[in-house]
């Protein structure tokens, strides 16, 4: 036999916000108008840097058009130009 430990009138609490998941991070990232080099999404979300650019072609694969820039600097910066919209 099981026992409930909540007592009958105790309110539970709610839930905490969900974490943002790393590939919301990483198409944010990429959505700025400056895009974001492979050194921003490894920062943001702990991934190698073979592991960030192996994202991109996923997200070609659901309908989003990533360029890649040339920084001053030298870095590479990558930038999605356009929004995928679901439809209903």
């Amino acid at each position: 036999m099981t026992t409930d430990t909540t007592a009958p009138n105790q309110t539970v609490a709610a839930e905490p916000a969900k974490a943002e998941r790393k590939s919301d991070t990483v198409t944010r990232l990429l959505n700025r108008k400056a895009g974001a080099t492979i050194e921003d999404i490894t920062i943001a979300t702990g991934w190698q840097p073979h592991s960030a650019r192996a994202f991109m072609p996923g997200l070609r694969k659901k309908g989003h058009t990533i360029i890649r820039e040339q920084r001053k600097s030298g870095a590479s910066a990558y930038r999605i130009t356009n929004t995928v919209t679901v439809a209903s």
